[in-house]
């Protein structure tokens, strides 16, 4: 039996050790996730937060660390959220911080970047600075949300999409749905993570040398082509990491970049966000989560990371 060409066996290795090194953290994650949708009911973080929408922004922040969601989770919980009494804002906010900087997410990170820990110290912040500079700007830029706070009916996507806010009330109905919700989020997750990891094994054995250097000779031109690529390939912030790290031709405020942005509003959570929300929604929250997005990291990466 013949070898494989140098190429194939190094694309291989590169696309097996990223999936293998980011499911475990992508199950436990989407575990997590479906464990909060399935059993805890939206007042109880309502219950929590400040009457002042500015201050219930910072909170709804924090409160990130401590309830790690999915991505695949984030914007039916933001809809019950709101239905139950949480500030558009705020509920936003943590729509974006949970899956930005929850505690499997920054341990995953600390894991991949064995070799430059301080990386976990940096998304964390990045995110946390992100997600309540997204909840202070939708206050002065925002709408009400369509079919959840502005007195209209719900979206039809919401019956097909399965973002329904009715909190199951008997022990099997809530057992159902962690069930459904696992094997739901589980499944694609992992459809996304084999992309990724593909484009990442691709991307290192295939693209040119001279090519990734004059992408990086100007740190903001490499951090837009990395927060481009998270928005494109869409993988889970519990897996995410293991890509990031392997882009080493990139830097890692760009690396920052990609691990800012990909949680926030890549492909899937746009069509997902779209689809329950309305268009005008994107057109107002997709330039500002980018701008937040990107400028913390380009911020925090240049004080972590110095040139």
């Amino acid at each position: 039996m013949s070898e494989l060409p140098p190429q194939i066996n190094a694309w291989l290795v590169i696309f097996i050790g990223i999936w293998l090194q980011a499911v475990p953290f992508l199950l436990l994650g989407t575990i997590i996730s479906s464990a909060l949708t399935a059993f805890l009911k939206p007042q109880t973080l309502a219950r929590f937060l400040p009457r002042h929408t500015a201050l219930a922004v910072t909170v709804a922040g924090l409160a990130g660390i401590a309830l790690p969601a999915c991505e695949c989770a984030s914007v039916p919980t933001t809809r019950s959220l709101v239905r139950a009494g949480v500030p558009t804002a705020a509920a936003l906010t943590f729509m974006v911080a949970s899956p930005a900087i929850n505690p499997v997410v920054i341990t995953a990170t600390a894991i991949a970047y064995t070799v430059n820990p301080r990386m976990a110290v940096a998304r964390f912040i990045t995110g946390l600075l992100a997600a309540i500079g997204i909840g202070l700007g939708w206050i002065w830029l925002g709408s009400p949300l369509r079919g959840v706070d502005d007195g209209s009916p719900g979206s039809a996507c919401e019956e097909t999409c399965g973002l329904h806010d009715h909190q199951p009330r008997t022990m099997s109905a809530m057992s159902e749905t962690f069930r459904s919700e696992l094997t739901h989020d589980f499944t694609q997750s992992c459809g996304f993570l084999v992309i990724g990891a593909a484009i990442a094994a691709t991307v290192k054995v295939c693209v040119p040398t001279a090519w990734m250097q004059a992408l990086t000779t100007n740190v903001l031109l490499e951090a837009a082509v990395l927060s481009l690529l998270a928005v494109i390939v869409a993988l889970c912030s519990e897996a995410d990491a293991f890509m990031a790290v392997s882009l080493t031709s990139f830097s890692p405020t760009a690396q920052l970049a990609f691990l800012a942005i990909g949680p926030v509003i890549d492909v899937k959570l746009m069509a997902m966000e779209g689809g329950a929300f309305g268009a005008g929604f994107l057109k107002r929250f997709v330039p500002l989560a980018a701008c937040c997005c990107f400028v913390s990291a380009i911020f925090i990466g240049t004080l972590i990371f110095p040139s």
